[in-house]
This record gives C-alpha cells, structure tokens and sequence, in this order.
C-alpha cells in the first residue's frame, strides 16, 4: 500500500502512527448536544498528540457558517438511495490541533438534509423522520470524501447510531471495492464506540432500501428489531472492534437490566467488546486556569476555591455562608438522570433534603417541562433552592469550582463528564454507583477517611436523602475527612492521554484481526 502526499505510513507494526478517520454526527465547537460532541474533537487532538493522522468528517448543520470553512473543489457524489445525493464539502482545523499534525475537519453540505434547525429533531419534532436517510448518506460519504481526499484510513471509527452505517458499508461492499493508485479500503478496519445504548435509531425498515445495500445484508448483520431497522444493532454486528465509553458500562451493558434489549447482541461480540473512559479536557475543565472562576486554584494552592464558592452564593441569591455546605447540580432533565427521584412531584427527595438539612442547593438545567415546572416551584417555596433554566457555560463552571458537592443521582451513567470535572475542582461528587461513576469516584470510608465521594447504590428518593445526609453529616462532623477527600479528587489524571493509548490499542487489535 503506497501513501499519499504528506500523509504518514500506513504500514508497519504495532505503535506506529495510523491514519484514523472520525465518523460522527456532532463535534464541538461545531455542533452539540451532549457528551458525544466533546469526546469525538478531544480524542482526536490527544490521538494526534501521540503522532496520528487523525480527520473528522460530519454534516454540515445549518447553524455551521460556511463563510468561516475552506470549500474543497467540486461537488461529491454520494450512491444511496437507488442513485446519487450531492454535496459540497467544507474544512477546517480542529481548534487546538498542533501545527505539526493539525486534526482537520470535514463536512457535508447537504441543505435538504441539513439546512435546517437541530441535530436529530426540533422542538416541534423531536426525531426528525428522515434521520435514518440523513445519516445514512452521511456514512456513505465518510468513504466519498476519502477517495475525494485521496486518503485511505486505517481506521474508520464510527460513534453512535447515525454512524453506524459507517462498519456495514465497509464490511459489505467498500472493503472489496476497487483500488486506485493510492489506496484502497482493503486493509482497513472498523471500530464503533457506544457512548449511549438508551438511543440506538430504530426506524421503519422500509428505509433500508436507501442504503442500496441488499436484504441478505439487512438480516445477515441483524438490522431486524421487531421488525424495524435498528441502525446501532447493525453497526454492533458489523464492526471490527467495538467499545463504549467505560469499563463498568461496558460490564453493565452485557446485562438485562442495562441492555436495552441489545445484551444479547453484546454478551455475542463479547470477546470484541471493551470500555474505554473518556477523559476530560483539562485545558477547559482546569481550575487553575479557569477564566470563569474568580480566581485560579489547584491541589497546592486552594485559596481560590473559597473565592468560588462566594461567587457562587452571591449569583444564586443566597447567603454568603463559607460554614455552611453547598450542593450543586448541572444536568439535563431526563429520566436517565435520577430526576424524578429527586424532582418528582409528591414524592421526590429535593424538598425534604432542603427542608431537614442545614445546607444550599444551585441548580442549572433543562429538559422535561415538568421538571423545569417543579424546579422553578421548588426555588419558590425554599429559601436555601435556587435554580437556572437553560445552560451557561460561565454558570457551569462556577457550579464546579465554588459547590462543597455535586449530585448526580443517574439512573445509568455511560460515563459521566461532571463527576470527573468536580474532583478536579475539589468539589466531592454524590453519586449513584452506576457506569462510570463506579469507575471513577471510590466511595467514602467514615472510619479511615478514604475515599474520593459519596455512593448509594438503589436509585430511590429515601436512597438519594440518606447518602446526601451523609454527606452534610460528615461536612459537619469530619471536616477533615472532606477537605482529604476534595484534595484527593484534584490529584487524580482524567486527561485524555490515557485514554488515547487506550483507543490506539485498540486500533491495532482491529488491525490484527482477521
């Protein structure tokens, strides 16, 4: 296999830099709507750091100026749907890519698929009706725009269900396509990462005749789900190599109760099935270089800490009491998050805990109305509750840096961003002994004071009252045990760069495979 101009070998052994390319749907600072988004662009920077050639290819949504991208010469053509979609393709550089190895960014201008408000659906229409059209031609465009491009991956590296095309194309008819002067698909190999199995795109099977790909390979890599077409089930079947995004989900996953009825599928592929954590970015999540905070802090010098938290009782509108602790919570309103057990009209744990404890509680969020309707009743009955509906980026990482605790009562957590950002900022996480969570806060020992946070293990109101109350009993009466346990948290490395050696081992086990 020869290489193309300015690109770096494809052959070679193990730990050699590879050509990887990013399949994906959302990418910060581009597009987002959860963790998908952060974790694609900061894998791709750390991977790049470690000598890959990494790409990212993703639609170009209608919220993306064009006048801000490179347009690549020509239209492309796309073969789906009995014939072609075009598009024009855009570029730019990854924000924070070296100038040695800089990760660049591809996207599909497509107006009738993307020119329109929202990723996935809007307000009036939550999963728009043609996703599995739109992501299926953006999986096939993945492969146009390499040859585009003249750049042949290593690695296709698909996320989540819209592109999990991205595997079964390659398995069922790029791999055995033809080859130019300058490479081919035949030697590359597929991994999909799970970042949530609650979403999988299931959608009417009739929409399978878009991908021109034949039935045999509709029910030989499983798409069939109670006679839909499930997208993630035919990625899991099809792909090389496969991993979600922690090692306790990974295990988690490989049951009922957390399998979203695709176990089954995974205890299969089992022997190709990992997790991996994700990692933070701590050039942003860093509270030592925070601009958002009021002053900077670390685990040598936590003056700035105390600065933080007065900042933060003097936003929210409460009393600016250092002696007494603050919980926080930023997150999204669903059930996936433990909010009706916390929020849950009648019944939730929110209103005793402000009530019986000595203690203030910000909250920053949104989501389900209902909730957002509660919350807003909630701040309006307690005088030590406040809440913001919406999202600010400044409000979230003073939530980080100037709360004594963070809650995060998920009902499953795939990994988890914010615990991990609390313990860089000393803030000790109260969590439910879930996914990631399990994997990255060690639970409080009262009596030797070890321990990184708070845990409970049933996701119930009396659950989340109980493990809260421990932890402003033990604020009151072991000051000592949370200043250690804070200290602790800042000390540990959620960085990517572990994570990216993780991935490139798992790239290389892709390669080996047959």
């Amino acid at each position: 296999m020869t290489k193309t101009a300015g690109a770096l070998e494809r052959t070679g052994g193990k730990g050699i830099p590879r050509h990887i390319l990013m399949c994906t749907s959302e990418a910060a600072p581009f597009a987002k709507t959860g963790g998908l988004a952060d974790a694609v662009p900061s894998l791709s920077l750390a991977l790049a750091k470690l000598g890959h050639e990494v790409k990212i290819a993703m639609p170009r949504y209608y919220g993306i100026d064009r006048g801000k991208l490179d347009k690549l010469e020509g239209a492309m053509g796309v073969p789906v749907g009995g014939g072609e979609e075009w598009t024009a393709v855009y570029t730019t550089v990854l924000p924070g890519s070296a100038k040695n190895n800089p990760v660049r960014v591809y996207f599909f201008d497509h107006e009738a698929f993307f020119g329109r408000e929202g990723i996935y659906g809007a307000p009036f229409e939550s999963d728009f009706l043609d996703n599995p059209r739109r992501f299926t031609f953006v999986s096939k465009a993945c492969f146009q725009l390499c040859r585009k491009i003249d750049w042949y991956p290593d690695i296709v590296h698909a996320h989540d269900w819209p592109t999990a095309m991205v595997p079964v194309y390659l398995k069922y008819g790029e791999k055995y396509g033809v080859s130019s002067e300058s490479g081919s698909f035949s030697e590359t190999k597929s991994v999909l990462t799970i970042h949530n199995l609650g979403y999988q795109g299931i959608y009417n099977k009739d929409n399978f005749f878009y991908t021109n790909l034949g039935w045999d390979v509709f029910y030989q890599s499983c798409f069939d789900d109670w006679n839909m077409m499930n997208l993630l089930k035919g990625g899991i079947y099809s792909a090389d190599k496969l991993n979600t995004v922690s090692p306790n989900y990974a295990r988690e996953t490989l049951r009922q109760e957390h399998g979203f009825r695709l176990d089954g599928c995974l205890r299969s592929r089992s022997g190709d099935y990992r997790g991996i954590l994700n990692g933070i970015d701590n050039g942003v999540w860093n509270p030592a270089l925070d601009k958002y905070l009021p002053a900077p802090f670390s685990a040598k010098d936590r003056g700035g800490k105390a600065l933080a938290k007065q900042a933060l009782q003097r936003l929210f509108g409460l009393p600016e009491n250092a002696g007494i602790p603050v919980i926080g919570m930023v997150t999204r309103l669903t059930a996936q998050k433990g909010i009706g057990e916390l929020f849950g009209p009648g019944y939730g744990s929110a209103f005793s805990i402000c009530r019986d404890m000595k203690l203030q509680f910000v909250f920053l969020g949104s989501g389900e109305p209902w909730a957002e309707h509660e919350i807003l009743n909630l701040a309006s009955r307690l005088p030590n509750f406040r809440a913001r509906i919406g999202y600010s980026e400044e409000t979230s990482h003073l939530i980080e840096g100037g709360a004594d605790f963070f809650l995060m009562p998920s009902q499953y957590e795939p990994c988890g961003l914010n615990q991990m950002y609390s313990l860089a900022y000393g803030t000790v996480p109260i969590v439910r002994n879930t996914g990631g969570l399990a994997d990255t806060v060690k639970k409080y020992d009262e009596k030797t004071g070890e321990g990184t946070g708070f845990m409970f293990d049933d996701l119930t109101p009396s659950a989340i009252y109980n493990t809260v109350g421990w932890a402003v009993w033990a604020w009151y009466n072991r000051k000592n045990h949370i200043e250690a346990m804070s200290l602790r948290g800042m000390k540990q490395d959620f960085s990517w760069n572990k994570s990216a050696r993780e991935y490139t081992r798992l790239y290389e086990d892709a390669l080996d495979s047959v």
